[in-house]
């Protein structure tokens, strides 16, 4: 079973073999943590998501998706890009947020990796309320099971999603 842990912190800072980055459609940087990790990692990762811009992801990465490139400059081997959805009200989006999860545990497992550093996807500017965001990451990665990956660490950025996420881990025993 894959042990889950949570820090309080910079996900650009962990060193483990793979960060997944809430990456926008585009592929080529943008806001928060998909700004901080192409800061971080600098124009090696801006590359090679332009490379696959040029071949498989001609319209960017669908929601929901997992694509991995190269770290840069990051202390990890791999980036796992993938775009969460846009919080609505009106429309229950979350099999998409849950795809995002199993979708970049797919992609670790076929790279290989130990441990993977996840960010709280979706819950910053795409508006996804941050404890029913903490209950679907945690539950999706529980209910996934991959063949290498042996740690999924949770960084959250500030005490509030720290707390959600620890209430989550919790009542998920």
């Amino acid at each position: 079973m894959t042990a889950i842990t949570l820090v309080q912190g910079d996900i650009t800072g962990q060193q483990v073999d793979a960060i997944v980055n809430a990456a926008n459609s585009s592929l080529l940087g943008g806001g928060g943590v998909d700004g901080a990790i192409h800061r971080r990692g600098g124009p090696d990762i801006l590359a090679a998501c332009r490379e696959l811009r040029a071949s498989h992801y001609g319209k960017g990465l669908p929601t929901g998706q997992a694509v991995a490139t190269i770290a840069g400059q990051l202390d990890a081997r791999w980036v796992i890009h993938t775009v969460g959805p846009v919080w609505s009200g009106n429309e229950d989006r979350s099999a998409l947020l849950v795809s995002c999860y199993r979708e970049a545990l797919r992609v670790a497992g076929e790279l290989g990796a130990k441990t993977v550093a996840f960010p709280a996807i979706s819950t910053g500017i795409f508006g996804w309320p941050m404890d029913d965001g903490a209950r679907i990451a945690v539950r999706t990665v529980r209910e996934t099971a991959t063949d290498s990956v042996e740690e999924v660490r949770f960084v959250l950025f500030d005490d509030y999603a720290y707390g959600e996420f620890a209430e989550a881990l919790a009542a998920q025993g």
